[in-house]
């Protein structure tokens, strides 16, 4: 794959990851559970607002290896990202991040005891990203034709 692919490839995930509302966070060995990210490509990060003790939590303590998954239509986004986590106590981040949302998950909201902020970095990931909308739809009834293998988008390895 050219480098030029390869870096097009990694500017568009981390373009469309602002638009994904939830993936699938894997860590510490249990079972992927739902989570949404928050992307900041300058500082190379995903960060997750997530309960004290939870696994992701866990893994982060120890700077273990985490995996999230994605496969958003919406943001024309799929992808299989892997990296490590960490614990942090930046408030000024999870003020930032903060949402309606996250709060519904704790009692006492933003000041609630068990609320954790964890940042992945990632380090490699197997990314799609599909053109999406009209084009994707003339690319399917063209493949049905044709015969061809649709053009839907670009996929490849990324390197971060």
């Amino acid at each position: 794959m050219p480098k030029d692919h390869m870096t097009d490839l990694k500017h568009d995930f981390w373009k469309q990851l602002k638009d994904v509302r939830a993936g699938l966070l894997a860590a510490d060995g249990e079972r992927p559970v739902p989570m949404a990210p928050h992307a900041d490509k300058e500082e190379n990060a995903i960060w997750f607002i997530t309960a004290k003790g939870s696994a992701a939590a866990r893994a982060a303590k120890s700077g273990g290896e985490v995996s999230f998954h994605i496969a958003d239509p919406k943001a024309h986004l799929y992808a299989n990202v892997f990296g490590t986590a960490e614990l942090t106590n930046d408030d000024k981040k999870l003020d930032e991040i903060w949402s309606v949302v996250a709060g519904a998950w704790f009692k006492d909201g933003r000041d609630d005891d068990s609320v954790q902020l964890v940042k992945m970095t990632p380090k490699e990931g197997e990314v799609w990203v599909s053109n999406g909308g009209a084009s994707f739809l003339y690319e399917i009834a063209k493949a049905q034709m044709t015969d061809d293998t649709p053009d839907v988008g670009e996929h490849g390895r990324v390197v971060f």
